[in-house]
């Protein structure tokens, strides 16, 4: 039976002070690369508690660095985003957002506060050897900050060792956790596939190349790449998510545009979804005496965590709230996350923290969801109780 660990940070003042500094980031969001006030609040309170910061990391990311009270050669990276999502918050309660059309959405707000309470208590209580380093990280949504932050030289003017995020997750009972041994988050690819026939009058098809009915053919044939591609075993998602054609009832258009994603946990199911859609595109066009070009915008990498990193998460994680309350190996999510850059440049790990069940939390991205602010303490310690284990 896995010995419990004493929780650090409890029902105190600082719990307190980390529910109050949560509400303030998230009643004034921050959209990706426009993260100064959340970014100065960050800093002031490191520099407040002694470590040395860096800034301008990505843009608006910084890292706090804290040396332990022994000597070490340990180096770790603790990571945790700060934007909010372009959307309108529902919400009426007094920290709901103060700028219209932002909203912290996803709980970038609580990552952020749970990083900064470990930081807090490891600055008066720095009982580990080696180095930590704070990451706190502009643009995870849809901006790639993390890779923003690997091109200025996150790992190289830092000598990290191994990086370690966690988001989360709506779904899961406050008061759990979820580790994966390998992929946690999907690849994202997004696609725009123009289709070009021969315009005319409704009331004569018989005169015209009709794109909206290769459309449809379309639409309907993507659904095999999965379906009959894809050993059973390997998942894969491709969704049209957006049709534009047209501007009349009478008029049949020259062109509609189709636009979606793909999304994947391995590069093999990666690279052949796109390729089975080139060629449906391609001859699904051609069968109908159309026209039809498909192109790609790379979205996120998978976030695939190493396996031997993954254990010390759920061995510290089961320490702080027993075996029974920590999922091992859950079916990984179809979203994507940026931290996946970080994975591919240091081994790592990133896992997932109970925000309530679906009576206790809306969903992510959801005009009515908050961060659960009783969970700050039960994040902050599993940052402590990690950097402890790791730095021994």
């Amino acid at each position: 039976m896995t010995a419990r660990l004493k929780p650090i940070v409890a029902q105190t003042a600082l719990h307190q002070q980390m529910q109050q500094w949560r509400r303030d980031l998230h009643k004034h969001p921050e959209t990706a690369y426009e993260e100064f006030r959340t970014c100065a609040v960050v800093e002031q309170k490191l520099r407040d508690w002694g470590l040395t910061v860096h800034t301008g990391l990505g843009g608006t990311g910084l890292v706090g660095v804290l040396p332990g009270k022994y000597a070490g050669d340990k180096h770790v990276g603790l990571r945790a985003d700060m934007d909010a999502l372009p959307m309108h918050e529902s919400n009426t309660f007094a920290h709901a957002s103060c700028h219209h059309g932002k909203m912290h959405g996803c709980g970038h707000d609580g990552h952020t506060t749970m990083l900064l309470g470990a930081a807090h208590y490891l600055a008066q209580n720095p009982e580990f050897a080696g180095t930590v380093y704070f990451i706190f990280q502009p643009a995870e949504e849809g901006g790639a900050g993390a890779n923003r932050m690997v091109e200025d030289g996150l790992f190289t003017r830092f000598p990290i060792q191994e990086v370690y995020g966690m988001h989360n997750w709506p779904g899961i009972p406050a008061g759990q956790f979820a580790v994966h041994p390998g992929a946690v988050m999907a690849a994202t690819d997004s696609f725009d596939i123009e289709i070009t026939g021969k315009g005319g009058h409704a009331a004569m098809p018989d005169t015209v190349v009709d794109p909206v009915v290769v459309a449809g053919h379309l639409i309907t044939a993507v659904q095999s790449i999965v379906a009959r591609n894809l050993r059973p075993v390997d998942t894969g998602v491709v969704s049209i998510t957006r049709m534009v054609g047209g501007s009349a009832y009478n008029v049949i258009p020259e062109t509609v545009l189709l636009q979606g994603t793909i999304r994947s946990l391995a590069e093999t199911a990666r690279s052949l979804m796109k390729q089975r859609l080139q060629t449906l595109v391609m001859h699904t066009a051609e069968a109908f005496g159309a026209q039809a070009t498909v192109s790609f915008t790379p979205g996120y990498p998978a976030t695939i965590n190493t396996p031997a990193n993954a254990q010390h998460c759920y061995q510290v994680a089961m320490e702080l709230v027993g075996e029974a309350q920590v999922t091992w190996n859950p079916p990984p999510s179809m979203g994507a996350e940026d931290f996946a850059y970080m994975l591919q440049q240091r081994p790592g790990a990133y896992i997932w923290i109970g925000n309530g069940d679906a009576q206790e939390s809306r969903p992510l991205h959801n005009p009515y969801y908050d961060f659960n602010d009783e969970i700050l303490p039960l994040g902050a310690n599993y940052w402590v109780h990690l950097v402890q284990h790791l730095c021994r």
